[in-house]
C-alpha cells in the first residue's frame, strides 16, 4: 500500500495573507501523523492542499516519490474524512459506505463484500440498514470513516472529525480510531486544536503557528523537550520564565529567576545569556517540609487549588517566582496539609527545567 508522504517548500497565500509559509515535512508510512495548532495556523490548509481542494503557490507534494501537486483531488490515492460527515441523508449506511465504489466500476459482489468488511472495521455492521438521522453523532462518524476507508486510499486524510461530539465519546472514539489504524495500516494524517487528541493518538506530530512549523518529534519529545517557548506554551500548560544565566559549567547552569536562582542540568547555554526556563507543573513536587538536600527547593504560599478530578492544580507564590504544581488526589482529595494560604515547599529536579530561546518568555 505504502504511503510515504513529503511536503517539499509548500507555501500558500491568500491575497496579502500567508497561510502555508513554506514548510517541509515527511510523513512515513503507516504513520498515524497530526497537524497540530491553533485556528488559523495553517493545518487545515495544509490538508486541503494534499487532498487538492487548494493549489500551492509553490512547492511539491510527493506520495511514494509521485508529485500530486497538479493531479486532480479525484485522481490522488487520498481521501478525506470531514468534521460535518457529509452523509447523504436519503441512503442507508450501506449505500453511504458503498457510493464511492460506483466510480470505480465495482461489481455488486466486489461492493458488498467491500462495504461489509468496511463496516465491521467500524463495528457498525449492525446498523447497515440504518439511516443517518437514525444514528448518533458517534456512529456517524464511523460511517464517515467507513466510507472513506472503503475506497483503499493510500493516505487518509481527517479534518478534525471529532470537533462535534462531546467529551466522553471523543475519548473513547480516539482509542478506537488509533486501533483502526493500526489495523488497516493506512498513513492517518489528522488535522485538529485539541492538544490530548494530538498526544493520545500520534506516532508523530507537527506544530504550526501562523503558517510555519515549529517543531516535529513524538508526542513526549515534542511535549517535554519543545524547541521554543511558542511550542512549550501552546502544548499543554507549563512554567514558562525569563531567565538569566549566572554562571555555566559542566555540572550544569546556574540561573537567575527574579530574586530566586535555579539550578539547571546542562545545557547549550553561557553566563549572561538571557533564556526561558521552562518545567511542566506535573514535575514540581509540593510537600509540607523541605527536602534535607535537593536542590532548587523553593518557599512557597499556597494562593489557588483548583481541584480537577486525579489531581489537585495548586498556584503557588514563591519569593514572588509563580509557581504551578499539581498534586495527585490519591484519597480522592487533596491532602489536608493542602490548602489555600498554607506554607509548603516546592522541589524542581534541575533536570526537569528545560532551556528554551526566550522567543517567548514571560516575566516571573
Amino acid at each position: 500500500m505504502a504511503g510515504a508522504l513529503s511536503l517539499v517548500g509548500l507555501r500558500k497565500t491568500f491575497g496579502d495573507a500567508v497561510a502555508v509559509a513554506g514548510i517541509d515535512l515527511d510523513i512515513g508510512e503507516g504513520e498515524f501523523f497530526s497537524l497540530l495548532g491553533a485556528s488559523g495556523c495553517g493545518k487545515t490548509t495544509t490538508l486541503r492542499m494534499i487532498a487538492g481542494f487548494e493549489q500551492p503557490d509553490e512547492g511539491r507534494i510527493l506520495l511514494d516519490g509521485r508529485d500530486l501537486a497538479q493531479v486532480a483531488p479525484h485522481k490522488r490515492p487520498v481521501n478525506t474524512v470531514f468534521q460535518s460527515y457529509a452523509l447523504f441523508p436519503f441512503l442507508d449506511v450501506a449505500d453511504n459506505v458503498g457510493f464511492g465504489l460506483r466510480y470505480q466500476s465495482a461489481t455488486k459482489e466486489d461492493t458488498r463484500r467491500r462495504v461489509g468488511a468496511a463496516l465491521e472495521l467500524v463495528q457498525m455492521g449492525h446498523l447497515s440498514g440504518r439511516k443517518p438521522h437514525q444514528l448518533s453523532g458517534g456512529q456517524r462518524q464511523r460511517v464517515a470513516l467507513a466510507r472513506a476507508l472503503v475506497l483503499e486510499p493510500t493516505v487518509l486524510l481527517l479534518d478534525e472529525p471529532m470537533g462535534a461530539l462531546d467529551a466522553k465519546l471523543r475519548k473513547q472514539l480516539q482509542v478506537e480510531l488509533r486501533s483502526l489504524q493500526k489495523t488497516v495500516g493506512t498513513t492517518f494524517v489528522y488535522v485538529t486544536h485539541d492538544q490530548e487528541e494530538a498526544l493520545t493518538m500520534s506516532d508523530r506530530l507537527a506544530v504550526l503557528d501562523a503558517g510555519e512549523l515549529l517543531q516535529v518529534g513524538t508526542p513526549s519529545e515534542v511535549y517535554s523537550a519543545p524547541s521554543s517557548a511558542r511550542v512549550a506554551t501552546f502544548l499543554g500548560t507549563t512554567n514558562l520564565w525569563d531567565a538569566e544565566v549566572v554562571s555555566s559549567s559542566a555540572d550544569g547552569l546556574c540561573c537567575r529567576v527574579g530574586d530566586v536562582d535555579l539550578v539547571v542540568a546542562p545545557a547549550s547555554a553561557g553566563a549572561g545569556d538571557a533564556v526561558a526556563l521552562m518545567v511542566r507543573p506535573e514535575r514540581v513536587q509540593v510537600s509540607p517540609t523541605a527536602s534535607a538536600d535537593g536542590a532548587n527547593v523553593l518557599a512557597g504560599r499556597v494562593t489557588t487549588l483548583t481541584f480537577r478530578g486525579a489531581h489537585t492544580s495548586v498556584l503557588l507564590d514563591c519569593g514572588g517566582l509563580r509557581v504551578e504544581a499539581e498534586v495527585g488526589n490519591v484519597a480522592g482529595s487533596p491532602p489536608e496539609w493542602l490548602h489555600e494560604g498554607s506554607e509548603v515547599t516546592a522541589e524542581v529536579s534541575p533536570r526537569a527545567l528545560h532551556v528554551l530561546d526566550r522567543d517567548q518568555g514571560t516575566s516571573p
